[in-house]
């Protein structure tokens, strides 16, 4: 969503504008450092898409990916913000037989790793999950304290074209793969970074929670550019400069 790249764009010292496809990109300076705000729209194949034109046309030094999410830890309010330490498409999933008139049993149903399957030194590998790097996990969650609108959080991100509102669902996601939130694009960049063995971090901050029947806020999108703002300045400055 726009607002979710808004800050980060109007961020950058003069920034140029590049659109491929059906993707944006502005490139530009942040303290004097060369940064790419990617605009990878909604859903998995579009971060994808997105993320690997980013890598084969700006060759970045690593890729944070971040935006907005919904809740699904109880302990997490609106406004927390997750670091991800790893995440996985929580869509890819198989089901039992059963015969005609059995009724579904989702919760039965058990977690693909093939959907999120690379080729690597010729030989597939699958994966069931994607874990960031952790140097950049832990140059994260040292930023917290430049958070005043919640706490930030190492977590689990959940990444599916769903948006689940049942409270039971949201649920079993959490118990059964210690999902922290859900969102649509975090697993797929992770993929695409992997392959690429570009660094990776997700961070996602929960807009809306429908454990504690809180609806969607467009301000936390702004709350959270502005966090990764802050690790991005951290990144300049300890690791990249």
């Amino acid at each position: 969503m726009d607002v979710e790249t808004e800050a980060l764009i109007a961020s950058l010292d003069n920034p140029i504008k590049t659109t491929i496809a059906s993707w944006t990109f502005w490139q530009g300076e942040y303290f004097n450092y060369p940064v790419v705000v990617s605009r990878t729209e909604i859903g998995l194949a579009n971060a994808a898409a997105a993320t690997t034109l980013a890598i084969e046309h700006f060759k970045p030094a690593c890729i944070i990916n971040q935006g907005t999410a919904g809740g699904h830890d109880p302990e997490l309010y609106r406004g927390d913000i997750v670091v991800g330490e790893r995440s996985f498409n929580m869509a890819a999933l198989k089901s039992q037989f059963t015969d005609k008139g059995k009724g579904m049993h989702p919760q039965t149903w058990k977690r693909l790793g093939y959907p999120m399957h690379l080729r690597e030194d010729d030989k597939v590998v699958e994966h069931e999950q994607f874990f960031a790097t952790p140097e950049l996990v832990t140059l994260a969650l040292e930023q917290a304290g430049h958070y005043s609108q919640g706490k930030v959080v190492k977590g689990v991100i959940g990444t599916a074209d769903e948006w689940n509102r049942e409270l039971d669902r949201i649920n079993w996601y959490h118990e059964t793969f210690g999902t922290s939130v859900e969102e649509m694009e975090t697993s797929a960049v992770a993929l695409v970074a992997h392959a690429y063995k570009v660094p990776f971090l997700g961070v996602r901050v929960l807009s809306n929670t429908d454990q504690h029947e809180q609806d969607f806020e467009p301000r936390t999108a702004i709350d959270c550019q502005n966090y990764t703002l802050v690790v991005i300045e951290a990144l300049i400055k300890n690791v990249l400069s």
